[in-house]
Parts: C-alpha cells; structure tokens; sequence
C-alpha cells in the first residue's frame, strides 16, 4: 500500500459537541494504523480542505460542514475514493435518516415529519403521541437544543415554535420508546461491533440518557442488532458508524439514531483498527473497477 496517498479530513470542532478531543483521537489512531500499512495520511481540517486543491485518490473523513459535503460528493463523482461518502453524511441528517430507516423496514420508531411552523397537535392526538423527542430535521444536531425530549403534546408544539424562530424549517418528531437505551459503534464488513449502555457508564453528549435511566439488563438479539446496523450502514451508504437504539422488556431492538463517524470513546483501540481494515479493503476493491 505504499503507493497509496490518503487525504484525511478533521472534523470541524463545532460539530463534535463536547467531543473535539475523542473525535480528534479516533481520527489520528486510524490515521496512524494506515501509516504503519505503508499509506502516506496527509491530515487537513475542514477549512483546508475547502481552500485547497485536493490531489490524493482516497479521502478518509469526519466531515460535516456542508461545503465540505459538497466538495466530497464532488471529488466522489469525479471517481475518487470517499469514506464516509458525502452522501452516507448527508443521508444521516435526521429527516433524510427517517425516510430512509423506515422506507426500508429497519425498525425505527412511530415519527412525523413535520414543518414547524406548522400546529401539529392535530396530528400528534390523532397518532396517540404522548412523550415524544423533537429533532431538527434538516442537518446534524450542533447543540443540545436539536434535540429536545417532551413531556406532553402541548410542550412539543411549544418547542416547535421555538425550532422555527430559531430558524429551523423542518423537524422529525419520535415517539418516546421506554426501554434499555443502548449506544453502539461499528464498521461495515468488519467484525468489530462495540455495544454498551451510556447511562451506566457515564457517557453523554447532551444528557438525555437521563430521561431512560438506569438499564434494566433486557436480554436482546445481538448478532440481530449486528445484520441490523450492518442493513442501516448499507442503505444509508455509511461505513464507520455509530449510533443508539432501544431494547423494550421483550427484547424488541429499534434504532432511534445512527450516525456518521461517532467517537468510538469507549473502543478507540479497537475501533481505530477495524476502520483501517476498511479503508484497506476498500481500497482494494475500489482499485480492481
């Protein structure tokens, strides 16, 4: 793999919401796994990537800045190597994610979609929503605000309003899932699969584990929830991935999120490897069109 030039692209510190640092960390581990395969791993953050000319073949990335989404798809249709594809990032923001984990029988929660300026307790009465979860539904959560959980329908209509004076257009209401929340963190084709529960272990992003609490240890299908993720991965053309689900006391698994490049914190080790794996492998196969 001598041969090979990889162009590796940071992850802008305003969309890694108190995880600049495990984000950065899962980036150079798998930057530095490459290097030791004989790959040359020239690291850009997003604003050098947009102002630079971009010569390497392969491009390994944490993007999330849309100009940056825009120069990857770009680069991909011009033949070029892209992982995560600008599209698989796009494809993660929650709207599009809705549509797609639904349209394609992935199980996912009860969700509308709606605009916010828009009185939707009509809708939520007719559909039998109680708490629910309001996510903006046109791009990835930057703060903590982009994602609020509800009590009730008349709190969910007043956060709409607030979505849409913030300038927010377009949100994906969930219904709330009582059960085990369970985060996860895998990579396409490769046998590496990390699973574990967030609230126990202290792990947040914005502190709505709180809101299912403690885990009561329901038993569930692993290998289930492995061919499931593996199903999201492929359809929403995202290799490195993470993302959280609900397991009910039936042992019932649905997705509620599944995101692109998470910070594999708990599993960098691990982690960091089997990313290498794949960009190895795709490179091969990439190589033999």
């Amino acid at each position: 793999m001598a041969d090979i030039k990889i162009a590796g692209v940071m992850r802008a510190g305003a969309y890694s919401p108190n995880h600049i640092g495990n984000d950065a960390a899962i980036f150079n581990a798998a930057a530095d796994h490459l290097r030791k395969r004989g790959c040359e791993v020239t690291v850009y953050s997003e604003e050098q990537f947009q102002n630079s000319e971009i010569r390497e073949e392969v491009i390994l990335n944490m993007c999330r800045e849309q100009e940056s989404i825009r120069k990857l798809i770009s680069l991909e249709e011009e033949g070029r190597l892209v992982i995560n594809s600008g599209y698989g990032i796009e494809n993660c923001t929650r709207e599009r994610m809705t549509r797609m984990l639904l349209g394609n029988d992935i199980p996912y929660p009860e969700s509308l979609i709606v605009n916010t300026n828009e009185d939707v307790r009509p809708e939520l009465e007719r559909a039998g929503f109680g708490p629910c979860w309001i996510k903006r539904g046109d791009f990835h959560a930057m703060h903590k605000e982009d994602v609020s959980y509800c009590r009730h329908i008349e709190e969910a209509q007043e956060v709409l309003h607030e979505y849409f004076y913030r300038g927010i257009g377009r949100a994906v209401i969930n219904r709330h899932l009582v059960g085990d929340l369970v985060k996860f963190y895998g990579v396409s084709g490769q046998p590496f699969f990390h699973w574990f529960y967030p609230f126990d272990e202290g792990h947040s992003k914005y502190g709505y584990e709180v809101v299912n609490g403690k885990s009561h240890g329901f038993s569930f299908d692993l290998d289930g929830l492995k061919a499931m993720c593996q199903k999201a991965s492929d359809i929403m053309d995202v290799k490195i991935y993470g993302g959280d689900c609900i397991v009910d006391a039936d042992g019932t698994v649905r997705i509620i999120d599944f995101n692109d490049w998470p910070s594999f914190a708990p599993c960098r080790a691990e982690g960091s490897l089997a990313i290498a794996k794949c960009v190895l492998k795709s490179i091969k196969d990439w190589k033999k069109r």
